[in-house]
C-alpha cells in the first residue's frame, strides 16, 4: 500500500491522518503506514514493531528512526515499485543523516526547555526560536520541529499518547503535522508551506476576507474606544463610499449637531394635545406610537407603572390585561393619563426610547386635525416645497443640490408653426426646445422667459391660441400655461 502525494493536501492527510494517528492515537485502531514492496523479499515485514518505542529507547533516538523509517525506509521501498512511478515523477529519500549532521541531531532543541513559554501551550517553535507562523520553513527547519514536537509529546503529554486526534486548536499538534507534511512535500517536489497555512489546510478554515460590513464594525469599535476614554473632540462620522471620493473609500466626517426637532437627539420630551376623558388608548397606540412614531414593539409606561406592552414572552394573564387596557379611555387606566402627565414610550427592537408631555384638550378641528390630537416637537417628513431647503443638523436632509420647486407659474410663448404635442415633456427635453425657436436661432432673453424646472407630472397644461397680431413681430403667437 502507498499513500498517492500529488498536492500539498495529500501531505497534510498523511501527516494528520495516517502518522500523528499511527504515534499518538488509539493503537488498536487499523492504519497501516507501511509500504510493501512486489518483491516479497524485499518488503519491510519487520516494519510493524518500528513505531513501537522500548522502555530503554531514548526520546530522540526514538524520533530519529521514526524519521529515517517514514522519509527514507518507506521512499526507498516505494521506488522498488518500477511499474508505480513510469509516468509519475519518483520521491527522493530523506534520512535523518543526510539533512542534519549527527552534531545537529544530538543538539536538537533545547534540552533544558520544555517547550512552555510563560504559560503559554507547549510550542516547538518557540523551543526552536522560530516565531512567525507565517514563515516557509527550510527543510533543516522543518526536521528540526518534527523531531523537537515529537520529543514534547512524550516527555510532556505522555498520558494523552494512546487517546490523541489532531485538533486544529492543539499547538503542538499543528506543529508536528505541518513538519511532517513539509518533509513529505519536499521528499515529493511539492512547494513546501507555512504553518499559517497548512493549519487552513488541515483544520478546513476558510479564513476571512474582511468585508464592507467587517470595515464598518471595525469603525464603530474605533468610536467606541472614544466613548469609553470620553474623547468628545475626536468623535468621527465616517462614509464608506464605493466610489473614491479625494483618493478616500473612508470619509471621516464630524459629527452633525443633535437635531432639536427629532426626539432620538433631543433630550426635550414631545408634547402630546388629546383629550384625555375621550380617547382611548388603543387611538394612542395606533395613531401616535406607531403611525408617527414608527415603532413595532412599544411598551408604555406612567412612572414605574406599564400600561401597555407587546412581546413573544408575555403570558396570558398579561396580554389580557393590555388587552384591556387599550379599550380604555385615557384617564381610566390604572394610572390614570390627565393633563400634566409624562409617558415613556420605549421600542426595544429598535432600541427607541421617548418622552411624550401630555396637554388635555377639550375639542379638535376635524379638518385640519382629524386624528383628534397633535403631536408637536417630533421631525415630520419635509412638505414637497421644503425639499430643496437645507436641513441644519441630524435628523434631515443635508443635501443641497436640489433646486428649489417654483410655486408660480411659468409662461412661455410658442410660435404658431410649432409642432405642439399634447404629451407632456420631461425636463431636460422642454429646456432644450425652449431655448431655440423654430429656425434654430437663440431666443432673445428678454421676450422669452426661460422655463427651468416643470412641476409634478399630475398638473395640467393649458394651452392659449391668440391669433391677434402682435406689433412686435407681426406673426401670430401660441401662449402655453403651465
Amino acid at each position: 500500500m502507498f499513500f498517492w502525494t500529488l498536492q500539498f493536501v495529500h501531505c497534510i492527510v498523511w501527516a494528520k491522518d495516517l502518522l500523528f494517528s499511527k504515534l499518538f492515537g488509539d493503537k488498536n485502531q487499523e492504519n497501516d503506514l507501511n509500504v510493501r514492496s512486489n518483491d516479497a523479499g524485499n518488503a519491510s515485514e519487520h516494519a510493524e514493531d518500528v513505531f513501537v518505542r522500548t522502555n530503554d529507547e531514548d526520546v530522540q533516538q526514538y524520533g530519529r528512526r521514526i524519521y529515517d523509517h517514514v522519509f527514507g525506509y518507506n521512499i526507498k521501498v516505494a521506488l522498488s515499485n518500477e511499474e508505480t512511478w513510469k509516468n509519475r515523477n519518483r520521491p527522493r529519500p530523506l534520512y535523518i543523516r543526510d539533512v542534519l549532521p549527527d552534531i545537529l541531531a544530538q543538539q536538537n532543541g533545547n534540552v533544558d526547555n520544555d517547550g512552555a513559554n510563560d504559560g503559554l501551550p507547549l510550542s516547538a517553535m518557540l523551543s526552536l526560536g522560530l516565531k512567525n507562523p507565517q514563515d516557509v520553513w527550510s527543510l533543516e527547519e522543518n526536521s528540526k520541529v518534527f523531531l523537537e514536537s515529537l520529543k514534547l509529546f512524550f516527555v510532556n503529554r505522555v498520558k494523552d499518547i494512546g487517546s490523541l486526534s489532531f485538533d486544529k486548536d492543539d499547538q503542538l499538534a499543528v506543529e508536528f503535522v505541518t513538519a511532517a507534511a513539509n518533509i513529505r512535500a519536499e521528499s515529493f517536489g511539492i512547494a513546501q508551506h507555512s504553518l499559517f497555512e497548512a493549519k487552513g489546510i488541515a483544520g478546513n478554515i476558510v479564513h476571512a476576507v474582511a468585508t464592507t460590513n467587517a470595515v464598518i464594525a471595525g469603525l464603530i469599535v474605533i468610536e467606541a474606544i472614544k466613548v469609553l476614554e470620553k474623547n468628545t473632540e475626536n468623535y468621527r462620522m465616517t462614509y464608506c463610499v464605493e466610489h473614491e471620493t479625494q483618493k478616500k473609500l473612508l470619509v471621516p466626517l464630524e459629527p452633525c449637531e443633535p437635531n432639536k426637532s427629532c426626539c432620538v437627539c433631543s433630550d426635550t420630551p414631545l408634547s402630546l394635545e388629546i383629550n384625555t376623558h375621550s380617547s382611548k388608548l388603543r387611538d394612542f397606540v395606533e395613531k401616535i406610537v406607531k403611525a408617527k412614531l414608527g415603532m413595532n414593539f412599544p411598551m408604555i409606561l406612567r412612572g414605574s407603572a406599564l400600561l401597555y406592552e407587546v412581546g413573544d414572552d408575555l403570558d396570558g394573564n398579561m396580554i389580557a390585561i393590555y388587552a384591556a387596557n387599550l379599550e380604555k379611555v385615557l384617564s381610566e387606566l390604572p394610572s390614570p393619563v390627565t393633563g400634566g402627565t409624562t409617558l415613556t414610550v420605549e421600542d426595544l427592537q429598535q432600541e427607541f426610547k421617548c418622552r411624550i408631555y401630555i396637554k388635555h384638550r377639550e375639542a379638535f378641528d376635524d379638518e385640519k386635525e382629524p386624528d383628534g390630537m397633535v403631536l408637536s416637537g417630533w421631525a415630520e417628513t419635509p412638505h414637497p416645497e421644503k425639499v430643496g431647503e437645507k436641513s441644519v443638523g441630524n435628523g434631515g436632509s443635508a443635501s443641497s443640490s436640489l433646486s428649489q420647486v417654483q410655486k408660480d407659474d411659468e409662461v412661455q410663448e410658442i410660435s404658431e408653426g410649432t409642432d405642439i404635442s399634447l404629451k407632456k415633456r420631461k425636463q431636460p427635453e422642454l429646456l432644450s426646445d425652449s431655448t431655440l425657436d423654430p429656425s434654430g436661432v437663440a431666443n432673445d432673453s428678454s421676450n422669452k422667459k426661460r422655463v427651468h424646472q416643470i412641476d409634478d407630472d399630475d398638473d395640467d397644461d393649458l394651452i392659449m391660441i391668440d391669433h391677434g397680431d402682435h406689433r412686435d413681430t407681426g406673426t401670430n403667437k401660441k401662449k402655453r400655461l403651465q
